[in-house]
């Protein structure tokens, strides 16, 4: 069913008239005349009767007139929920507890006016592929691994260098340290069995141990962070790394640890990532705002991977 004799229909039931309905859309009279002929042949039924004073509802036309506005009521709403700035904006991070969570909720403490749909999706391959379909507008990774290149119409800017610490249980030689040096570091056991290896994060920690020599270790199942949280708190001889700005629970009798790492200090790149062509406005809000937010990359004292590009 064509939309335009729908609309047709519903311009010259209100009217009463071709001739008004006609005025209204800004087409010719011959042009009403033609398409309510063609819904009429649609439907197989008379919609309007000639009358000296004009067009009335037929029984059938009256009976399909509040039918009529809801189904051009339902067009606008699905035009509306694609048109830019209508539609929430879509951002992905890798997960709720992390760095880029927490800057989407401050972004909508301040825009609470922005609808926003915040989504997780495991890996930068995956993120890529759905901003560049359109799923997404953007995306918190860190993206310049090597060997692999960002696609050309994909956009990326460094927004986060997200300190590193060291999480110990209360029993952990380094426990009661108030900081720790990456030279402190070797020779002790850094499990961390969420590295997934081919993800930017995997490439991170790589890179990582081989500048300073660090044993990290993936070994085993991952059961998530509360599994993990369980095993530091139970293992003096075990150790883990999170970002400053995760956040996590744990039962206040762990007695865990979080001990600032320095000389240098290991820090995560965050990047936003969006296509260059996106035209949702929120999209520009938010690159405007987190450029305003976040702190300046590459402090002294500090360390990144040599292919994490400055900002």
């Amino acid at each position: 069913m064509d939309l335009e004799t729908v609309r047709t229909f519903v311009a010259a039931a209100d009217a009463g008239q071709f001739q008004e309905a006609a005025a209204e859309l800004e087409v010719t009279q011959q042009a009403v005349s033609k398409r309510i002929a063609a819904l009429e042949r649609d439907l197989g039924v008379r919609l309007f009767t000639r009358t000296p004073r004009g067009a009335e509802l037929t029984i059938d036309g009256q009976a399909f007139l509040p039918h009529a506005r809801e189904l051009l009521r339902v067009a606008e709403r699905a035009v509306a929920s694609v048109r830019p700035g209508h539609r929430p904006l879509r951002v992905d991070v890798l997960t709720s507890r992390s760095a880029a969570s927490g800057l989407m909720r401050g972004f909508y403490r301040a825009h609470p006016e922005i609808d926003l749909d915040v989504l997780m999706l495991f890996d930068i391959e995956t993120a890529v592929a759905a901003i560049r379909s359109g799923a997404i507008d953007a995306s918190f990774r860190a993206v310049e691994v090597p060997g692999r290149p960002l696609p050309e119409d994909i956009e990326s800017v460094r927004v986060l260098d997200e300190p590193l610490q060291l999480l110990t249980g209360p029993a952990h030689a380094l426990a009661g340290a108030r900081s720790v040096t990456v030279a402190q570091l070797a020779g002790h056991r850094i499990w961390m069995p969420g590295i997934t290896p081919g993800t930017e994060w995997a490439a991170y920690y790589d890179d990582l141990v081989a500048e300073f020599g660090l044993a990290i270790e993936v070994t085993g199942p991952n059961f998530g962070s509360d599994a993990l949280l369980d095993t530091i708190a139970d293992t003096p001889a075990l150790a883990t790394f999170m970002g400053e700005h995760m956040r996590l629970v744990w039962p206040s009798g762990h007695g865990l640890r979080r001990i600032p790492v320095t000389d240098p200090t290991p820090v995560y790149p965050h990047s936003l990532l969006w296509h260059r062509d996106n035209p949702h406005p929120a999209l520009t809000v938010l690159r405007t705002y987190l450029a305003a937010t976040t702190a300046a990359q590459d402090a002294a004292g500090t360390w990144s991977p040599g292919w994490v590009t400055p900002r």
